[in-house]
């Protein structure tokens, strides 16, 4: 009972973390031109313009917040609660002096409960004729209503949360503790809230952070790659089978390419490997604090190319040097853990591990139930018209392993979409669904879908065995 209350429990916290994420994604090219236009214009920047660094503080304050609200509006109720969010968040913006990112990202949801709330109380009593008067009214009645209430109450609280924050920010810094946030920033990545704790966290602060002193270093502290690579690097040097074998393409797409996902099933077939990536993370922002390091805006995805674009000034050597040391540290201490587990043989070989974690999937579902609908049954190629490739965010290693998959089949005689979603917002008409095994219990099971649960998008035995069913 306990365990089953444990995994709703991470369910939830990887739902919500989800949704922080999801109101930032979308905007992340805002956050990179923003940063741009940072690094190159400001005073201290590369081309120091006057005119041009104008744009700094529009962006910050009034169009970054308004993107994150209509995106966190939509996520409730659509294009109308995204016209509220944009509404009310106005109102929080106007009410404080500091960039309001974490005020748009309450306001904007909430904005939209609000609209859906009404929309659900008055459905089937418009009177015909009126539906487009009292669409358009309700929203801007309750928008005007939601920004006095955001300029009154939610902008000055989130200011004061805001400086609370970032003085806890500035006292873990000062005191040369800032590192200890890899306690929890490591095991949360693994749990595929990575970009929730980057983006829904580390961002609002870290702009703040950059409209006072032009960089930060929040921006560092999941975003190194240095971690992740000392894993795979272990693996590479010392790992057996499979593990090994794959372990030069994953360091490419982890290093080069940004998707962290990569490492993760790395360190859930060797759990001791969270003292690793933890050790690695910790000497990585201790250097970055001691060198007084930073990014201009958040690097998305976590590539060490996007890194180095989004690097302040002078600070590009700093970073390498902590990138390097954060992947030192932890591929000395993975390297005693793996060496161990396969001297002693207690840890399985990559192809195993997937084999028997596939079985106990199997043997979960193999429960009678009552609804035929939940019941997940192998479907042939004629009948597949659509795969979808899901992850966390529906971006990084999803997208990779849909490419992959479209490269493997492309001389399929079936005609078969493949495509990638977030694994909460599996697009209209999808018939298979390929999903890292930790995420299974966040697709609805109600819709017929056949679920392949795998552990590595690069190279997985299910993949395989699905691709199988549409080669000549």
């Amino acid at each position: 009972m306990s365990e089953k209350k444990n995994k709703n429990v991470k369910n939830n916290v990887q739902r919500f973390g989800r949704f922080l994420s999801a109101m930032v994604m979308p905007n992340i090219g805002m956050f990179i031109a923003w940063g741009f236009i940072t690094a190159l214009f400001i005073p201290s920047g590369y081309l120091p313009n006057e005119n041009l660094a104008s744009m700094v503080d529009v962006l910050l304050k009034y169009l970054i917040p308004t993107l994150i609200a209509y995106s966190g509006g939509k996520l409730v109720a659509g294009e109308r609660g995204a016209v509220m969010g944009a509404i009310a968040t106005a109102g929080v913006i106007a009410g404080s002096e500091i960039p309001m990112l974490l005020g748009a990202m309450i306001m904007g949801p909430f904005a939209g409960w609000v609209i859906k709330q009404f929309d659900k109380l008055v459905q089937d009593k418009i009177p015909t004729g009126f539906e487009m008067l009292v669409n358009n009214f309700s929203i801007g009645i309750i928008g005007m209503l939601l920004a006095i209430l955001g300029y009154n109450a939610i902008g000055p609280f989130i200011s004061g949360l805001t400086t609370v924050l970032e003085h806890g920010v500035d006292f873990l810094i000062g005191k040369k503790l800032l590192p200890l946030v890899s306690i929890f920033v490591e095991p949360g990545k693994i749990l595929f809230l990575n970009n929730a704790i980057n983006h829904g966290i580390f961002t609002p602060i870290g702009a703040n952070q950059v409209a006072e002193a032009g960089k930060s270093v929040m921006y560092l502290l999941e975003a190194n790659p240095g971690p992740g690579l000392g894993i795979l690097l272990a693996y590479f040097i010392f790992g057996k089978g499979d593990s090994k074998n794959s372990a030069p393409g994953a360091i490419i797409i982890h290093f080069l390419g940004g998707i962290h996902e990569i490492y993760f099933p790395y360190v859930l077939m060797n759990p001791y490997l969270l003292i690793a990536v933890i050790a690695g993370g910790f000497c990585g922002v201790l250097t970055n604090v001691i060198l007084g390091t930073g990014l201009v805006s958040a690097a998305s995805p976590g590539s060490i190319i996007a890194i180095m674009t989004m690097a302040a000034p002078g600070d590009h050597v700093k970073i390498l040097i902590a990138v390097a040391i954060a992947t030192v540290v932890s591929f000395l201490v993975a390297s005693v853990f793996v060496k161990r587990a396969y001297s002693k043989g207690t840890t399985q070989d990559f192809n195993k591990a997937k084999e028997d974690l596939a079985k106990s999937k199997e043997e979960s579902k193999s429960k009678p139930s009552d609804n035929k609908e939940t019941q997940e049954v192998e479907k042939s190629a004629q009948n597949v018209k659509k795969i979808v490739f899901a992850c966390d965010a529906g971006m990084g290693s999803s997208a990779m392993g849909a490419s992959r998959f479209r490269n493997i089949i492309k001389d399929s005689p079936y005609d078969v979409e493949v495509t990638h979603a977030s694994v909460s917002e599996i697009p209209e008409g999808a018939d298979v669904i390929v999903t890292n095994e930790n995420l299974v219990d966040r697709i609805d099971k109600s819709k017929g879908y056949e679920i392949i649960p795998i552990k590595n998008f690069l190279s997985d035995k299910n993949i395989d065995e699905l691709a199988k069913r549409f080669k000549k």
